[in-house]
């Protein structure tokens, strides 16, 4: 910034309005996302590594948190390397998002993909489910600010062993009259099972000036972002830009038939196929 300008910006400095974010181009660059492939923390950004964190534990704040789980449904099998976008999504789990083309369902609670045993092989659900934070790293509470996108996996499994899913953790806290933002988590993944999955535990309390200057930050454009499930329809997809399909979603189920595909399915029918696979 050129020296004459510094006295007219230095008290206006707010978050910018959408006007400034859209006209600017500064709400499509790339966010910093934590990729939790191969169980190691690996920090990426704009669809390539930027860091790798040196153990199998990582100590962050929760800045930002969705409200809801979201759910994305791709209708094709997953390819490493391949650009992808889901057919069919919903950010909060309820019903398909306005702007996609066809709703797999009139609800997500109805519809076949989001049935257990529905993914590939029969294993999991076809529409995945995440949960979406924001994060900063404790030893750097100024630096980015990183999306971590949760595999369902992480979200809702009971605690053991004074460590928890990600919502048993946010309960918790809740239940100790603690809010996240006010606490350092510790993320470790869980050594008992072969996929990323991840534990959180509490280990410091924030100073006060801390936790304010984190109440800034949540309130940033970018760390609204982060917890937004942002997706371009198959048709308009930029075959430049980095996959939205993350590597928490590599359970994809396979190419499905025309009779899946069908829209409405009855609710009774949903009912009966779920009963039947599991009386077999």
């Amino acid at each position: 910034m050129a020296d004459e300008f510094k006295d007219i910006f230095k008290d206006s400095q707010q978050p910018l309005d959408a006007d400034t974010l859209a006209v600017s181009g500064e709400d499509t660059k790339p966010l910093h996302r934590l990729s939790l492939n191969g169980k190691k923390f690996r920090k990426m950004l704009g669809g390539e590594e930027v860091a790798t964190a040196p153990s199998q534990h990582l100590k962050v704040v929760i800045v930002k948190m969705a409200h809801t789980p979201s759910r994305t449904y791709y209708d094709k099998v997953y390819q490493e390397g391949v650009i992808s976008s889901p057919v069919c999504w919903s950010s909060d789990s309820n019903v398909a998002d306005k702007d996609v083309p066809i709703a797999q369902a009139q609800s997500c609670s109805q519809c076949k993909n989001s049935i257990r045993g529905s993914g590939a092989n029969g294993i999991g659900m076809a529409c995945k489910l995440s949960w979406r934070i924001a994060v900063v790293l404790a030893n750097d509470l100024e630096g980015d600010v990183i999306q971590l996108v949760l595999p369902a996996m992480s979200c809702f499994k009971k605690e053991a062993e004074g460590k928890w899913s990600f919502r048993p953790y946010i309960q918790m806290l809740a239940n100790n009259s603690v809010s996240a933002g006010r606490v350092v988590t510790k993320l470790e993944f869980d050594d008992k099972v072969e996929i990323p999955k991840l534990l959180f535990s509490p280990v410091a309390a924030l100073k006060e000036h801390e936790v304010e200057k984190l109440q800034s930050i949540s309130e940033t454009p970018t760390a609204l972002r982060a917890i937004t499930l942002n997706v371009k329809p198959q048709n308009e997809v930029d075959t430049n830009r980095p996959s939205v399909q993350f590597d928490v979603f590599l359970e994809t189920p396979p190419e499905p038939s025309s009779q899946q595909l069908k829209r409405d399915e009855e609710v009774t029918d949903i009912i009966n196929r779920w009963t039947n696979k599991q009386g077999s």
